[in-house]
């Protein structure tokens, strides 16, 4: 679905990265747009990501499809912004499976598919990844992807956000709980912490792991898999480590000042949530992860801590992207997904493509809000305006 005429008046809730790259492609089209963030921009799941830009592994063909795009409009940003070099590389990836087993399956299907994946024995690691530690990597050897790379976000967002303004879009940090404001059953703009309301033609929210509970407030339901997760940034090192690696027990990516970023699926399990909504990391997980990462690396370097981030990692119920329209309030549009980071520039291109021509995209086809059963709104939930937190687990 699509709004029925072009919109020149859009308003994105959302500082991260998929709010600013709707934002600023939507400013690129000709609308006015105002952006608003409930505290800085980058400040939410973006800056706390991974960041591994990749289509690595087995998924749909349309999801595929659409990360193989968005990697696409990264090498593009990268040859016309030469100066995005120290915060996006595209230096390979290397990934290899635990005891017991095996990577070979995962092969075959990324080779089937024309993804460039290369089988790397153990004997020749050093040589494809001389920051890796050969000793760690799996008997039967590895995968290398040397097409994928990483990006750090909030140097990301900054250039995306300037950029934005450049085009006109006026970015508003510290908002507050912004929401949007709902009237005679339509999005009508959105309504700032301090109840200041912007009226809009269009409304986007893009509040990452806030989406469900934030449609859930307007009487919408969106099946929601969104984990309580942190990241580890540790010291600089003296070493370089240019490869990102996916590991049976942490993943690594360099960052442009020689630190790292850790995390784990087994470390953020975790991740205790208290009674009044903060999180707590256990000193032992950190630990872990930096125990884990140095396992991996060349010269198992010492790592220490400098950071720790915890927070909501967004992943929609079925594991693929919700983008586009929410049919049942006209105006309204939003976008939540696992792997924002891969997808950030091409889903706010596609999004703000949609809303300025009233077009729907063939791309996000398969994922749209409608494709789920609980779509439909509770009428009585909407039209107030009003928003409160609604916690999903």
């Amino acid at each position: 679905m699509s709004s029925t005429s072009p919109a020149r008046k859009v308003a994105v809730i959302g500082g991260g990265i998929l709010g600013v790259s709707t934002a600023v492609h939507l400013a690129k089209g000709g609308a006015q747009v105002t952006l608003a963030t409930s505290g800085p921009l980058a400040s939410g799941a973006s800056g706390r990501s991974i960041a591994w830009l990749n289509s690595s592994g087995a998924r749909s063909a349309a999801y595929h499809y659409l990360r193989m795009l968005a990697i696409d409009r990264y090498r593009t940003w990268s040859a016309h912004h030469p100066e995005s070099r120290g915060y996006l590389r595209f230096d390979g990836a290397l990934k290899w499976a635990g005891p017991d087993e095996t990577f070979r399956e995962t092969f075959a299907f990324e080779r089937s598919g024309g993804y460039h994946s290369v089988w790397v024995d153990s004997t020749d690691v050093a040589r494809i990844a001389p920051d890796v530690d050969a000793a760690a990597v799996a008997g039967e050897g590895a995968i290398y992807n040397p097409g994928e790379g990483w990006v750090n976000m909030p140097d990301f967002i900054a250039a995306l956000a300037s950029e934005a303004a450049d085009n006109g879009a006026v970015i508003i940090e510290n908002a507050g709980d912004v929401r949007v404001d709902v009237r005679d059953g339509a999005a009508a703009g959105v309504i700032l912490g301090d109840g200041t309301r912007l009226e809009a033609d269009q409304v986007v929210l893009a509040t990452g792991g806030e989406v469900p509970a934030q449609l859930a407030a307007l009487g919408v339901t969106v099946p929601d898999a969104t984990p309580a997760a942190f990241v580890v940034f540790t010291e600089p090192l003296d070493v370089k480590v240019q490869t990102v690696l996916n590991t049976p027990r942490v993943a690594v990516r360099p960052m442009p000042d020689g630190r790292l970023v850790l995390d784990a699926d087994w470390a953020e399990q975790s991740v205790i949530i208290e009674d009044d909504g903060s999180f707590t990391v256990p000193e032992e997980s950190v630990q872990g992860l930096l125990e884990e990462a140095s396992k991996v690396l060349a010269g198992n370097p010492r790592l220490t801590a400098q950071r720790v981030a915890a927070g909501l990692k967004p992943i929609p119920g079925d594991g693929e992207p919700v983008v586009g329209p929410v049919s049942s309030i006209p105006g309204l549009h939003t976008v939540f997904t696992h792997s924002g980071a891969t997808l950030g520039l091409i889903l706010g291109e596609l999004l703000a493509e949609e809303i300025l021509t009233g077009t729907p995209s063939p791309v996000l086809a398969a994922f749209r809000l409608d494709r789920f059963d609980g779509g439909t709104p509770d009428r009585d939930a909407v039209g107030t305006g009003a928003w409160a937190p609604v916690h999903q687990s």
